[in-house]
Order: C-alpha cells, then structure tokens, then sequence
C-alpha cells in the first residue's frame, strides 16, 4: 500500500502518519473562527436529522430503543476506530460519494457481530432476539442485558483514544494501532462486566443473572456521564485544560482522574442530592452529549469562546430533553420507556448520525469546507 495520509487511497505500511492527538480534540487558537460556519453546519443538518429519526423511531418508540439502541451501541467502537485511528479507511480508497458510505456498512456489520458477543456473554448467541424488541420466553434479548457491556467498550475507547491521546499506540501504524485500542476496551468491559456488573433476567428468558456489586442501570448512568465529561472537553472545548499541560505524564493523569472522577461525581450529586433516578440521569447526559457533539463537531468552529460554548450547549441539552420527553409522550411511552428512548435518541440517534456525517463521511456532499477542520478532507 502506498505511503498517503488520511486523504490519500491507502493506509501506510511503514510508520505511522497519524498526528500527536485526534484531530477533533487537537487544541484550536481562540479567536478562530470558521468563515463557513453557521451555513455548513446548517446544511449538514439536511443529512443529520433524517438519519436521527429513522434510527429514533425506525423500529417504533420503544422497538429503536431495545433493537436499535444495543446494535447502535456496540458500533460506537468501531466508529471510533474507524474515524480516529483508521482516519476514514478503508472508505478512502473510494471516490468521496462512495467513502463514507463504504464505511458506515463495514460499521453496520461489525456492530452486528459485536451484539451478537455481547448477547453471547448475556446468555447465549440467539439471532431472533438481536432484531425482535420482545421475542417472548426463553430468548435472550439484548435491551437491557447487553447495555452495560456494549457501553462499557465505548466509553474505554474513548478514554483511550481521547483523553489519554491514543499513547502510545498511535506511534503504531494504524491499522495495528486501531485494533489494539479495541481490543484492549472491549477485554477491560467483558472482564468488568463479567464481574462487577450486576444483571436481572427478565422473567423467561434466559438472560444470565449476575450479581456484580453494580447494577447495570447505574453503571450505565455513570458511563453517560463520563461520556458526557468526555464530549465536554475534547469535542467542545478540544483538549482544554489539559492541552495546556506540557507534560505528558502530567497532563494525561490530570485529564483521566477530571474526566472519570467528574463523572462519578456527578451522578453522586444528580441522585443523591437531586435524587434523580439513573434512567433520567441518563436521558439527561445524553441530550448533553448530542448538544456538545452539534456544536463541537457539526457547527465546529462557528463559536470560538468556551464559555459561549458551553452556554449554548446546556441550552440545546435543556430543549432536547423537553422537546423529546414531549415526543415520547405522544407515542404513550410509559415513564422508565421514555427516559430510555430519549437516550437512545440523543446518544444512538442524534449523535451517532453527527459523528458519521462529519467523521465517517467528512460532510459529504457538502465538501465546500475549510481545511481547518476536522471534517476536511483535501480535494
């Protein structure tokens, strides 16, 4: 394969092409602003909102959230691989109209697969209850069983890749580099599932019951929230504080301790103090995720104060957590079915659609976009 970078055919052979740190968390000099920005971000909301809704209600209310909202879930991974540590490949060895296409189906069967793992490691592999919302007794399905394992790899992916900067495998060629990081998230959240996580078979099926110390609704609230830490500072406010760090050692311990320890913290404060219930606590961060994710990586650029930024983001958190509550209620979602559908609407519907449109498809066909941004892609 030939020696090109990211937007080149091929990934490299030899040493690795990759940057220090993901583009999208790469610190940007205040002040600087995007002269195609709010009308880029608007435009690829053409491609974002449709995609949204057919994963937020394609299989109905509460069918996208028990057979989508997994299946979606266990792809987040391979979406992170794909888009910051394979750079687009192997989509770049397409013509641009084809790329991200070609990748979000290698994606779609990989979070196939990784589901059908994960229902392994629930109960048993079951193929009817990976794509049926209630397949009755004696099947395994995989809402809300697999959830904490599927959000557990994700979360570390991130954690590897984002906040500890991909060190140091991104000195590894990619295609090396990538699968690692994979692979180490998914061995730490089977490991951690396996033995911490604490999982209710629903009455007839067979679900493996777990008696882990944690149970998986409030394991899965905390990884929200970490997530949401994670969004906070790497998408929206790209590295900062910990960009201005110069030592590695330092600064990758300082942003691992803020970024977990703030989210468990943070669900301390939101259940006990406010006494919020873990599905709501979720359903929250995740309207915080897909806003930060909007205006970090949709409209990335348009605001360049963090305090801006972060103004704008809790009040798009704030009018998605109405506008969807109202939504659920209009499909006669009981209460605890509302709050995980609102989640799986802002975390596997909304966000997912971001990250593919920017970082998957490099916000095809709307390629009139500066080579500043993360989303660039040369022509």
């Amino acid at each position: 394969m030939s020696e090109t970078g990211p937007a080149g055919s091929a990934l490299p052979t030899g040493q690795s092409w990759l940057p220090e740190r993901p583009p999208i968390s790469q610190p940007r000099s205040m002040g600087s602003r995007s002269s195609q920005q709010p009308a880029l971000g608007l435009l690829g909301l053409l491609l974002v909102v449709p995609i949204a809704v057919l994963l937020a209600i394609g299989a109905g209310g509460n069918g996208s959230a028990r057979v989508l909202g997994p299946l979606v879930t266990f792809s987040l991974p391979l979406v992170v691989m794909i888009a910051f540590w394979w750079e687009d490949w192997p989509g770049t060895r397409l013509r641009s109209s084809w790329a991200g296409w070609a990748d979000t189906a290698l994606i779609v069967a990989g979070a196939i697969v990784l589901t059908a793992v994960g229902q392994t490691l629930a109960g048993r592999l079951d193929p009817v209850a990976l794509f049926d919302a209630s397949p009755g007794p004696g099947h395994v399905p995989t809402f809300p069983a697999t959830m904490p394992l599927a959000g557990l790899a994700f979360v570390l992916m991130l954690e590897i890749t984002l906040v500890g900067e991909g060190w140091p495998l991104r000195r590894l060629p990619p295609l090396v580099g990538g699968p690692i990081a994979l692979g180490i998230s998914w061995a730490v959240a089977i490991a951690g599932y396996l033995t911490v996580v604490r999982v209710e078979s629903p009455a007839g099926s067979d679900v493996i019951a777990r008696d882990g110390p944690v149970p998986g609704a409030v394991l899965g609230a905390v990884l929200v929230l970490i997530g949401a830490w994670q969004v906070l500072c790497y998408v929206v406010w790209r590295g900062w504080p910990f960009a201005t760090v110069a030592s590695r050692a330092v600064r990758l311990t300082i942003a691992h301790v803020t970024v977990i320890g703030g989210g468990i913290v943070s669900y301390l404060v939101l259940r006990e103090l406010l006494e919020l219930a873990p599905s709501r606590i979720a359903e929250l961060s995740g309207c915080f995720i897909a806003a930060g994710l909007l205006f970090g990586m949709l409209f990335e650029g348009w605001l360049s104060n963090r305090t801006a930024l972060l103004v704008v983001t809790l009040t798009l958190t704030a009018v998605l957590a109405v506008a969807l509550q109202a939504t659920a209620g209009a499909m006669h979602l009981t209460h605890s079915a509302a709050d995980d559908w609102v989640g799986h609407a802002t975390l596997n519907a909304l966000a997912v659609s971001t990250i593919l449109h920017v970082a998957i498809g490099r916000r095809w066909p709307f390629q009139l976009i500066s080579v500043d941004s993360p989303g660039a892609r040369p022509t």
